[in-house]
C-alpha cells in the first residue's frame, strides 16, 4: 500500500499519469467505476494511477456541524483503493490555506505542479477551489489550456438512486447492512479498542469483546452477523449494537461475541466486518429467554460468516 501525506514525497516515478480527486469515503462501486477509467488513462499516458484525497473531510473545517460520520479511516481507504488497482493514494492535509485556494490556483499548484497530471477523471458534479467555484466546466477549460486530458464518468445508477457514500451512510444508520454491503467493494468495517464491560454476556455463556473509541459510523441497534479481525485471526462473530433492555441498561454498546475464540483481547484494536442484520433489539422477560435467543443468533451468525469466509478465502 503506497500512501503519501506529503507532496514532497512524490518522486519522478509517481508524477505524471492520471489523477482523480475526491473523498472516496467507504470506497464503493461508483468509486470503482471511476478507478477503472483512471487506470485506463494512466496506462495511456504511461504513468501511475493516483487518487488525491483529503484528511479531514473539508466540510469538517467549513461546516463541522454538517460533517457526516466517516465510513472508513484513511489507511483502510488507501488499502481498498489499492485493491482496485490504484498505484498511490495522496492524502492531503485539509487546512485553511488549501480551502482559500481559488479553482485556478488549486489546479496549477496541486494538479499541474505537484502531481504533474497528464489526465484527470472526475464525476459530473465535481467541484473544487474556494467556495466550490470550480465546476466541471471550469475544470474542462483549465485542462484544455494546460493540455491535460479530462474524462467525466457518470455516477452509477441503481434502483432509481445513485450509488454514493451518502446512500451507504443512510443504509448503515438504518441497520440495512445488506444494502450497504451490496454498494461497497468490501463489507462495511469498523474498528475499536477492546475494553471492559459489564460481563453480562459471560454470565450467560456468551462472552463479548466490548469495543470503544469507534471512529466510523455505527449501525442502528440490533444483532448482526460479522467477522472479528484480531492481530492473530479472523473468526465468525455475533455482534450486538445498542442497549440491553432485558437488564434495564440503556448505555449504547458495541459488543462482539467471537465464535470459537478463547483468550484475552483487552487493550487491543479489533476490526469487525459487518455482514448482515439478524434482528432488532428486544427486551426479554428473563435471562433464560435471552440465552435461548442468543443461541439462535450465534448459530445464524456462524452460518453467514462461515460462508463468507470460505468464499473470500477462495
Amino acid at each position: 500500500m503506497k500512501l503519501i501525506r506529503d507532496l514532497s514525497q512524490l518522486d519522478d516515478t509517481l508524477r505524471g499519469g492520471a489523477v482523480t480527486i475526491g473523498n472516496f469515503d467507504g470506497v464503493h462501486r461508483g468509486h470503482a467505476r471511476i478507478v477503472e477509467q483512471l487506470k485506463n488513462l494512466a496506462t495511456k499516458h504511461n504513468g501511475p494511477a493516483k487518487v488525491f484525497t483529503f484528511d479531514p473531510h473539508p466540510v469538517r473545517l467549513l461546516r463541522p456541524q454538517l460533517a457526516p460520520p466517516p465510513l472508513t479511516w484513511t489507511s483502510r481507504k488507501a488499502l481498498l483503493l489499492e485493491e482496485l488497482g490504484v498505484d498511490v493514494t495522496v492524502v492531503y492535509p485539509t487546512n485553511a490555506s488549501l480551502l482559500e485556494l481559488s479553482a485556478e490556483d488549486f489546479f496549477q499548484q496541486i494538479i499541474v505542479e505537484a502531481l504533474g497530471a497528464k489526465a484527470l477523471v472526475e464525476g459530473p458534479n465535481f467541484a473544487f477551489g474556494k467556495g466550490r467555484e470550480g465546476t466541471i466546466e471550469v475544470l474542462q477549460l483549465l485542462c484544455d489550456t494546460n493540455e491535460v486530458e479530462l474524462q467525466v464518468v457518470q455516477p452509477l445508477l441503481e434502483e432509481e438512486d445513485y450509488v454514493s457514500s451518502s446512500r451507504i451512510r443512510r443504509a448503515v444508520a438504518a441497520g440495512d447492512i445488506d444494502s450497504a454491503r451490496r454498494d461497497l467493494t468490501r463489507p462495511y468495517r469498523l474498528r475499536g479498542m477492546v475494553t471492559h464491560g459489564m460481563k453480562r454476556g459471560s454470565e450467560i455463556g456468551f462472552p463479548t469483546a466490548n469495543l470503544d473509541a469507534i471512529d466510523t459510523l455505527i449501525p442502528a441497534p440490533g444483532v448482526y452477523a460479522g467477522v472479528a479481525i484480531t492481530e492473530s485471526c479472523s473468526l465468525p462473530a455475533a455482534i450486538h449494537v445498542g442497549g440491553n433492555p432485558t437488564f434495564k441498561e440503556d448505555d449504547h454498546k458495541f459488543e462482539v461475541h467471537i465464535i470459537g475464540f478463547e483468550g484475552n483481547l483487552y487493550g487491543q484494536i479489533m476490526e469487525v466486518d459487518m455482514l448482515s442484520r439478524i434482528r432488532g433489539t428486544v427486551s426479554f422477560e428473563s435471562a433464560a429467554q435471552l440465552k435461548s435467543q442468543l443461541q439462535q443468533d450465534v448459530a445464524e451468525a456462524r452460518e453467514i460468516a462461515t460462508e463468507y469466509l470460505m468464499r473470500s478465502r477462495g
